[in-house]
């Protein structure tokens, strides 16, 4: 426990923590602060959109959800993912539902299509089996759509530019992709700069087709420490560091574009309200103390996924990693409470989550 001492603030944020905890249900009283919330990701946010495809992506068996009020859902998690967090500090009274089972008036406070393996390339993630894409997410948003429009009529468009979405992809354009040479060509067809160049186009025209299809307020997440990773340290090993520095080097290229892309989108797009959510600052400047205690909550199998049925880590609190890649709900807290309200002013640009859904 000799990490516990790294950071003396570390007692504090835990309280804080635990104080969430307790009152995550009452955090917002009233109606919600936006009419309906949508969400696209991978398996950050993933709450059950994998469950019935043909793929190793996939958390819906023990113990995942382990501390999760409805069980095992399909997160890759313990508990709460961070736009769980998100929607019940918006003021919503139920968790947002996967795309593969909302239906009827469900989809009007909003729907999650977030897939595991997913990424802003269509070939991300393939070795692993099927997973919706972010251009296949794009596509059910457009079922969506027709649905509410059969629902609203003429005031769909009205609404739908009210909601929330939040957008959350390009870890498994790195993961699942670009350092994984023996499967993918990208690492050997362009430079680290290069291919968050690529990447970072790719994405602009996905984030004008949401513009589009009625979106207007937009949170983007940028990416993590995907190499401090448990599973990418283990496979690529650190060399001294304390996590494999390439990866988080090549991450930092992305989130960098990633940020001007949001001045772009603004200015170029009327009525555009996109804003950036630096999930690595939050990572590398809140959670110092986690960070060094990188081992897995769960058993886990070789490709970093948690071992079905085994007993994971008992103080799932003080863990940063359940599994090979996916943070613990005490990580998915601070991600969401901070994506939502700002605790310094580097967390988001131009603006929080709170200040979004007002606008």
């Amino acid at each position: 426990m000799a990490w516990f001492k790294y950071n003396r603030g570390w007692r504090v944020i835990l309280s804080v923590l635990f104080l969430i905890s307790l009152n995550s249900r009452s955090w917002v009283l009233g109606a919600p602060q936006v009419p309906c919330y949508f969400i696209f990701g991978d398996s950050l946010v993933d709450n059950g959109n994998n469950n019935k495809l043909e793929t190793q992506a996939k958390a819906n068996y023990p113990p995942y959800g382990i501390d999760f009020p409805e069980g095992t859902t399909g997160r890759f998690t313990n508990g709460r993912t961070s736009v769980d967090i998100i929607a019940g500090l918006l003021g919503f009274h139920k968790y947002i539902q996967p795309f593969a089972t909302a239906k009827g008036s469900e989809i009007l406070i909003g729907v999650n299509y977030a897939s595991g393996g997913a990424g802003i390339r269509d070939e991300t993630g393939q070795q692993l089996g099927d997973r919706i894409s972010l251009n296949r997410q794009l596509r059910n948003h457009l079922v969506t759509i027709s649905r509410v429009r059969e629902m609203l009529g003429s005031n769909a468009t009205a609404y739908l530019s009210k909601c929330l979405y939040t957008v959350g992809m390009g870890s498994n354009d790195y993961i699942n992709n670009y350092f994984m040479p023996d499967v993918y060509q990208t690492s050997k067809l362009y430079t680290p700069e290069q291919y968050a160049d690529v990447l970072i186009e790719q994405y602009q025209q996905q984030l004008k087709t949401l513009y589009s299809y009625g979106a207007r307020k937009v949170a983007i997440f940028g990416l993590s420490v995907i190499g401090c990773a448990p599973a990418e340290i283990s496979r690529f090993g650190t060399d001294g560091s304390l996590c494999v520095d390439k990866i988080n080097g090549a991450v930092m290229l992305f989130n960098d574009r990633l940020k001007s892309l949001v001045d772009k989108l603004n200015r170029d797009l009327a009525d555009a309200k996109f804003t950036y959510i630096d999930i690595f600052g939050i990572s590398t400047a809140g959670l110092p103390a986690l960070q060094l205690a990188s081992s897995t909550c769960c058993e886990v199998r070789e490709d970093g996924m948690c071992i079905p049925v085994e007993t994971p880590c008992l103080i799932r609190l003080l863990h940063a990693f359940y599994d090979g890649f996916h943070p613990t709900e005490t990580v998915n807290l601070v991600f969401g409470a901070r994506a939502y309200k700002a605790l310094l002013s580097s967390d988001v640009y131009p603006f929080d989550i709170h200040h979004l859904a007002m606008l």
